[in-house]
């Protein structure tokens, strides 16, 4: 499955004229990277890949929708998968913007 184009350009929309933004093909799908830090992704299994502060992961998972991504077999800690039908506002869709942007930019540049 390709990524949802729609949704990388909600994102876009978002994400435009923060400093350091850049985009880059990832795991299939189209990833938003602040200072090189991936921060959200328009997934190639549909919805979002979203990283997040590992440490509130767990709070994540407990107020929300989203699972633990899972790659080659490991659960990851600090990234999500959010499904397409939870971020179909862009409210929903802009809080997870500003969760994955706000850690993505409390981490050093690459």
């Amino acid at each position: 499955m390709a990524y949802d184009v729609e949704l990388a350009d909600r994102i876009r929309d978002l994400v435009t004229g923060r400093a350091g933004v850049s985009e880059k093909r990832m795991f299939g799908g189209i990833a938003f990277l602040l200072d090189g830090n991936m921060a959200i992704a328009a997934s190639s299994q549909g919805g979002l890949l979203v990283c997040v502060d590992p440490a509130e992961t767990d709070t994540i998972l407990d107020s929300t929708g989203a699972e633990v991504a899972v790659m080659r077999g490991r659960p990851m800690q600090g990234w999500l998968r959010v499904a397409a039908a939870d971020v179909t506002t862009d409210d929903r869709l802009g809080e997870w913007v500003d969760r994955s942007t706000d850690y993505a930019a409390s981490l050093p540049p690459k």
